[in-house]
């Protein structure tokens, strides 16, 4: 049993690709693999299985995994994290651990300790050098914040973080992620044709089992 089980792993595969020109970049290819399957392996491999939230079934069938849509068209990301809460609720998860669709080098092992000991209460970051100074779309988010959710959306508020304020939210700090990759790979998405090239070059110059 990995420090991960009871909670429900949710791959978001939401957004317009328009840096992609319209494309699904997640069905691109970074090693010869899709970089949705390499996120779904390692959520997998963390949770024990992977669902996926997206808006676009046909789109994605090919990924073989069970999917709804936003419970709540129109609200971006935040309206994703609310569909993967509730989805977790439902399920008697904890929570919900969630990471976006086009994170090529994603770590099964820093996925299981943004798990470990998470509470229904909590949302659980890991720090990074990003603008926000966390990466909101691979964490976990507990059963409980769904409420906080729903009252920044009736508020007219759609950030990522706009519950934040609301709920417990517990921080990996930047040294214990370096602990499980590079944080400039481990959190890389690829929203861009120029971003896929240097997935590539970088899966080319190193050997990436699953973590």
């Amino acid at each position: 049993m990995t420090e991960a089980a009871g909670v429900l792993g949710v791959i978001l595969a939401g957004g317009q690709n328009r840096r992609y020109g319209g494309v699904p970049k997640a069905l691109e290819r970074v090693g010869g693999e899709r970089i949705a399957d390499r996120a779904i392996r390692a959520m997998e491999a963390a949770a024990g299985r992977a669902v996926l939230v997206a808006n676009e079934p046909e789109t994605f069938a090919t990924l073989g995994l069970p999917m709804r849509p936003d419970i709540t068209p129109g609200l971006g990301v935040l309206g994703g994290i609310l569909t993967a809460v509730i989805w977790a609720e439902e399920e008697r998860c904890r929570g919900a651990l969630l990471a976006a669709c086009d994170m090529p080098f994603l770590s099964a092992s820093l996925l299981e300790r943004l798990a470990a000991g998470a509470q229904p209460d909590e949302a659980v970051v890991p720090a990074s050098d990003s603008r926000r100074g966390l990466e909101p779309l691979c964490a976990f988010y507990g059963s409980a914040c769904r409420d906080a959710i729903e009252s920044a959306i009736d508020r007219g508020q759609r950030h990522i973080v706009s519950f934040f304020d609301d709920v417990s939210v517990r921080t990996i700090p930047r040294h214990e992620v370096a602990t499980f990759g590079n944080p400039d790979l481990l959190f890389l998405n690829v929203n861009s044709p120029e971003d896929r090239e240097l997935a590539e070059e970088a899966a080319r110059l190193i050997d990436l089992p699953t973590q």
